[in-house]
């Protein structure tokens, strides 16, 4: 496929949070009005294993579900660019005439503006748009999107927040910076049942390599199986009063009860309920769960709620 005159956005987009939906958001809008594609080009893996491989940072959005959010937030087309240390340490002038310019030939090119390219990132906006009235294509700049998160009123979105907030297990404030709840990929495992034997079922999931999972302890959240929505309470830890020591993902699916194994998982994270706790007997764990199981309830009827509104208004 040959993608040429398009509108072009260039970036990680890691977590294809809600400052990345407003680039894509303008990039499409220029895009229809001159009747051509909006183009997403990414890299995979993170480019900062070629760049930093001892920094590389655990990921928001396995790549299915990356292209999956760019699609969903105005990309025509997603281009995967596989992270080679020749890409990157491309001169950034060399960049704009050799992948930009000759790959794509854009009408117009948007970023953020942190938006760096080029060996040692030396590249920026400001040689973007000096370079777009050389070549000829237009470039627009968005400013990061803000907002108030616990009482800081202007905190910018970017993915380094958003790890920090799931690192600190507050993924209602992750969700506002994501524009959606938080989700775990992966594929359910055989455990050791012993959420069985306490009388609640649980789908251990295998997270999907390298992404970020959530600080320890229980949350509400849902899951879809076979287009259904359902509850979840989910686990995240060693399960101590078992003496465990293999950190687990464990979910509970609420009003399901069919098996699970083997098959994909997408887990979203509405709600820190709790930290993981050492009970003194197997009936205090089972009591807690209960209680638990109670509060993924409501918090799953509250988000569906609140979608219904949204959708309504």
């Amino acid at each position: 496929m040959r993608l040429t005159g398009v509108v072009l956005s260039v970036g990680n987009f890691d977590g294809v949070h809600r400052g990345h939906q407003a680039i894509l958001s303008v990039g499409r809008g220029r895009a229809r009005a001159v009747q051509t594609q909006m183009v997403a080009m990414t890299f995979e893996p993170h480019p900062a294993t070629v760049l930093a491989p001892d920094r590389v940072p655990p990921i928001l959005t396995p790549l299915d579900e990356k292209v999956r959010w760019l699609e969903a937030a105005g990309a025509d087309v997603v281009v995967v660019v596989d992270s080679r240390p020749e890409f990157f340490s491309c001169p950034a002038e060399a960049f704009i005439e050799q992948v930009i310019v000759e790959r794509f030939r854009p009408a117009a090119v948007v970023e953020g503006a942190s938006f760096r390219f080029g060996q040692h990132r030396q590249g920026d906006v400001e040689l973007l748009r000096a370079a777009g009235g050389r070549f000829g294509f237009g470039v627009e700049i968005i400013s990061p999107v803000r907002v108030d998160l616990g009482g800081h009123p202007d905190t910018a979105i970017s993915s380094s927040l958003v790890r920090h907030l799931l690192d600190s297990g507050t993924v209602d404030r992750a969700a506002v910076c994501l524009g959606r709840p938080y989700a775990l990929v992966g594929q359910v495992e055989h455990g050791v049942a012993r959420g069985r034997t306490l009388g609640f079922a649980t789908a251990n999931l295998a997270v999907h390599a390298g992404q970020l999972v959530p600080a320890e302890g229980v949350y509400a959240g849902r899951t879809s199986i076979d287009g259904t929505d359902y509850a979840a309470a989910i686990s995240i830890g060693c399960t101590p009063t078992f003496g465990g020591e293999r950190r687990l993902v464990e979910a509970h699916v609420l009003d399901y009860a069919g098996d699970l194994y083997g098959r994909a998982m997408r887990l979203e994270f509405l709600a820190w309920l709790r930290g993981q706790q050492t009970f003194g007997s197997p009936a205090a764990l089972k009591a807690q769960v209960q209680t638990d199981i109670a509060q993924a309830r409501r918090n799953y009827e509250a988000s569906t709620q609140t979608h219904d509104d949204r959708a309504g208004g």
